[in-house]
């Protein structure tokens, strides 16, 4: 007796929902979020020093002879410092590389939604490829048993011989099997798609029938640009490149002087004996002015150019090799998808030819001309015809998917 689910049990989703849900339950997701916010920090860090920076402190301390600190600046109660930097061409290609990586690491959590919808979609399409095929599979089960009955029968009145039992009850143990790795299957794919939505493992998940939104006709060549333009791994190899760049640039200009705004001021205080030791003694004291670093000797700015260069040619050789990569990879997906497309036209027309020598069969068992076991028999190759109809189905629906992440087109899963 089928067991009835509480409508409270039941989970109703299509394949645009079931992505959506698993985009915002997604932890990976999350983190290549908290990331990305990493590194926009990183930008600020490495800004900063070209803000205004203001300090301000206080302390007191006895001074016996010439008043002065540890540090030889003259004690103060109350002091103030401000410090700008205006040029600074090495601080400067630093912040700028930041900047180029921090984008790079928002492509980064690009890539993790891409690959959860991937692995959502293709989740769910499985689950309804398992699903048909379990239909068809318990089909055959009333199939096999019916066969099975029918040559016992034939034994007990003489006209088989035992081994024929046998046969049939092989034919219907491989079906149990085939049964019971379908129903684990399922097990794990619902438990995979719950976990992946946030769903909790025990509510049944009812999927939709899906058709891809995916043009077969499409040249490769087309699918071939549209992939080296929209490529995540080449888009952040050019980031890298160009932040490589941004840093020769920055350790090429420092040989040029570098420039800080800076300003102090200081409140005095009598009992530090400044009076003694200068001629006028004023309480409230204070300088603003430019700092100008200007290099004679840079020992370190050779290598550091050096290294510089040799980091942007490797992003250089990098980004070809990305593109190379990705037409090649391209053009393999885009032949599996042929393939699989020309499978499954073969898939099709076997089962036509199932679906037909069974009709034909019932029609001559109507008319006498043949007996139950061969209808069953052609009924069990088209429920086979059928299976293999649905694994070829979707390994095409699967190679489209990932055909569709390549160009960059996986997004049209939530339209």
């Amino acid at each position: 007796m089928p067991v009835m689910l509480a409508a409270q049990d039941l989970e109703s989703i299509n394949l645009k929902q079931a992505v959506e849900r698993a985009l915002q339950n997604s932890h990976e997701v999350a983190l290549a979020q908290v990331q990305y916010d990493v590194s926009r920090n990183a930008v600020d860090v490495n800004r900063a020093a070209f803000k205004p920076n203001l300090y301000t402190g206080s302390g007191a301390a006895y001074t016996h002879g010439f008043p002065q600190t540890v540090s030889g600046a003259a004690p103060s109660i109350v002091n103030l410092s401000y410090v700008q930097t205006l040029f600074n061409p090495p601080l400067t290609g630093q912040a700028r590389a930041a900047s180029e990586r921090s984008e790079a690491q928002r492509l980064d959590l690009e890539k993790t939604r891409n690959a959860v919808m991937l692995e959502t979609s293709s989740g769910y399409l499985e689950l309804a490829k398992v699903r048909h095929s379990l239909e068809l599979m318990r089909n055959e089960r009333q199939s096999n048993t019916s066969i099975l009955n029918f040559t016992r029968q034939r034994v007990t009145e003489g006209l088989e011989l035992p081994i024929e039992v046998t046969r049939a009850e092989l034919a219907e143990a491989r079906t149990e099997q085939k049964v019971v790795q379908l129903e684990s299957r399922q097990r794990v794919l619902e438990r995979r798609l719950a976990a992946l939505m946030g769903i909790p493992a025990e509510r049944r998940i009812e999927i939709e029938p899906v058709t891809l939104a995916f043009n077969e006709n499409q040249a490769e060549r087309d699918l071939a640009a549209r992939a080296l333009e929209n490529s995540l791994d080449i888009r952040q190899a050019e980031y890298e490149r160009r932040a490589r760049e941004r840093r020769l640039e920055g350790e090429i200009g420092s040989k040029w002087p570098t420039v800080d705004l800076v300003g102090q001021y200081g409140l005095f205080a009598k009992f530090n004996n400044f009076q003694q030791f200068f001629q006028k003694f004023e309480r409230n004291n204070f300088n603003i002015g430019v700092q100008v670093r200007i290099p004679i000797v840079a020992s370190q700015r050779s290598a550091n150019i050096a290294l510089a260069r040799s980091e942007l040619t490797a992003a250089e050789v990098t980004v070809k090799n990305k593109r190379q990569n990705v037409e090649i990879d391209l053009s393999n997906k885009y032949q599996r998808v042929r393939e699989l497309n020309a499978a499954r036209e073969v898939a099709r027309l076997e089962l036509k030819l199932a679906q037909e020598n069974l009709q034909l069969l019932q029609a001559r068992f109507e008319e006498g001309k043949t007996n139950l076991r061969d209808v069953e028999r052609a009924r069990i190759e088209e429920n086979e015809r059928w299976l293999a109809f649905l694994d070829s189905d979707y390994e095409r629906q699967k190679a489209q998917l990932e055909l569709m992440n390549t160009t960059g087109d996986i997004g049209q899963l939530l339209q």
